[in-house]
């Protein structure tokens, strides 16, 4: 979800599609993970385990809370067409800074679960006898970093950057303005705002004149 608008393949498509898929990935990520949570405390409960004692599961929690936050805010600010725009030029900075920490987050709880899981799993031979399990959930979380180094790389390298919207228009919504990026839209609004003041400034001189070169011919006639 997050390098939907870094892909260059996609940046033909309009930003409004592109906002849609952006939210469906969101949306189907937060449905696993609360089925992910329901599972881990029925899990427990069954089990007669504590929950909520690890690191791993305080963490966990937090990440998926403001995970739904990040959602919650990211639907009604960006995806719905009632926030003004500098509003969401405000926002935007926050939301992409926010979006990179849950997943950098992420990966962490995943991490540490997986390592809480082989040390209470493997009891013989133990965790610390590296196993053939042990080195194989080793080289998932060793990928699970990669994965997570080169997804924040993309999300921070400014040639991956969507291009303005000369290169890819905008579906608007009825009554709903041009959006690049928030920010972007914000400056263009500025300056399409100077020139066509500067414009009609031009344009009522044209006319002045033009009224004084009547009022001059009149005076001779």
């Amino acid at each position: 979800a997050i390098i939907v608008y870094r892909l260059p393949w996609t940046w033909k498509c309009s930003k409004i599609l592109m906002k849609f898929i952006h939210a469906g990935l969101n949306t189907i990520a937060m449905i696993l993970a609360i089925v992910s949570m329901v599972a881990v405390f029925e899990y427990h409960n069954a089990r007669n385990i504590p929950n909520m004692y690890s690191l791993h599961s305080w963490i966990g929690l937090t990440a998926v809370i403001f995970y739904s936050l990040q959602l919650f805010l990211g639907f009604a600010v960006f995806l719905l067409p009632f926030a003004p725009v500098p509003l969401r030029a405000a926002l935007m900075p926050i939301h992409v800074y926010s979006g990179l920490t849950i997943f950098a987050t992420v990966i962490a709880t995943a991490l540490m679960g997986i390592t809480e899981k082989l040390i209470f799993s493997l009891k013989n031979p133990a965790y610390s006898a590296s196993p053939p399990e042990a080195t194989f959930v080793n080289c998932l979380g060793l990928l699970l970093v990669i994965f997570g180094a080169l997804i924040l790389w993309m999300a921070s390298r400014a040639h991956w950057k969507r291009p303005p919207e000369e290169n890819a228009k905008v579906l608007l919504p009825s009554g709903g303005t041009p959006e690049g990026t928030e920010a972007e839209s914000t400056m263009t609004d500025g300056s399409n705002a100077d020139k066509s003041g500067l414009r009609i400034n031009s344009e009522a001189a044209r006319k002045q004149n033009l009224k004084l070169d009547e009022a001059g011919q009149r005076s001779t006639m």
